[in-house]
């Protein structure tokens, strides 16, 4: 295995646990405990990871929070709930958009039970999941693919969404913060928000921890969404701040 090959497997492997042992990645890779050191300065050096004694952590930046494998191991449970709560929604015959979110990728679990249904995703994830399923007419969004996001995005998705309409849009934010959503990437931003422009009707799923997480681009106002499902214990003061605002949402 060349060096660049196994710094991506290391990376890879803090994605999907978040911390790691020098011992377990020199006996995972097949290497010396000082090839990891150094495997591991290298990352540290691009603020990927962080150096511990004896190990190494994920830096715990909105960054590489964003990343697909890490994302798709946290909240399982309330990303599941939410999934599930966003499937009643859907009827027989509806055409739905899936956004590249974790925890709307948890519906294709209950999608495939309501076909006859189209889906149209930018997210490979669901793509890999629905391909081939019985009754489902799967829309694969173009553009180009980031890894961080394990989806496609870009010129090609958005254009692509300009010439459809759907029933419904299930999206998941990154942050919430004064009754607006935020995500760290402009490109996934703009597909997003052309999804919504797609969709006669817009579901967000939220779990509670994204309530006051930082972002950097704004993408949408709580009060665009028919529904906002949110899973997880929500502060009082922002379920305050929901219904002040008059904002349709239900806690799970």
């Amino acid at each position: 295995m060349s060096a660049e090959a196994r710094r991506k497997a290391l990376h890879e492997h803090l994605m999907k646990h978040g911390s790691v042992q020098v011992d377990d990645l020199a006996e995972m890779l097949g290497v010396s405990r000082m090839t990891v050191h150094r495997d591991l300065d290298r990352l540290a050096a691009q603020n990927v990871v962080r150096k511990v004694r004896g190990g190494a952590t994920v830096l715990p930046s909105v960054l590489f929070e964003s990343n697909y494998a890490w994302r798709s191991n946290q909240g399982v449970a309330e990303k599941r709930a939410l999934a599930r709560a966003g499937a009643g929604f859907v009827e027989q015959g509806h055409v739905v958009i899936i956004d590249d979110s974790s925890t709307a990728h948890h519906m294709t679990e209950w999608l495939v039970s309501l076909a006859p249904l189209t889906v149209v995703t930018n997210a490979l994830g669901v793509m890999d999941s629905l391909a081939g399923k019985e009754g489902i007419t799967l829309i694969a969004l173009g553009g180009t693919f980031t890894t961080t996001f394990n989806a496609f995005v870009g010129l090609i998705c958005e254009q692509a969404l300009k010439s459809l309409r759907a029933d419904l849009a299930f999206l998941s934010p990154s942050a919430v913060e004064d009754c607006s959503v935020y995500h760290q990437d402009e490109e996934v931003v703009r597909a997003k928000r052309a999804m919504m422009t797609a969709a006669e009707r817009r579901i967000l799923l939220s779990q509670a921890s994204k309530f006051g997480k930082p972002a950097l681009h704004w993408s949408a106002d709580l009060s665009e969404f028919d529904e906002v499902l949110i899973a997880g214990d929500l502060k009082a003061s922002y379920r305050k701040r929901l219904r002040d605002a008059k904002i349709r949402h239900r806690i799970l």
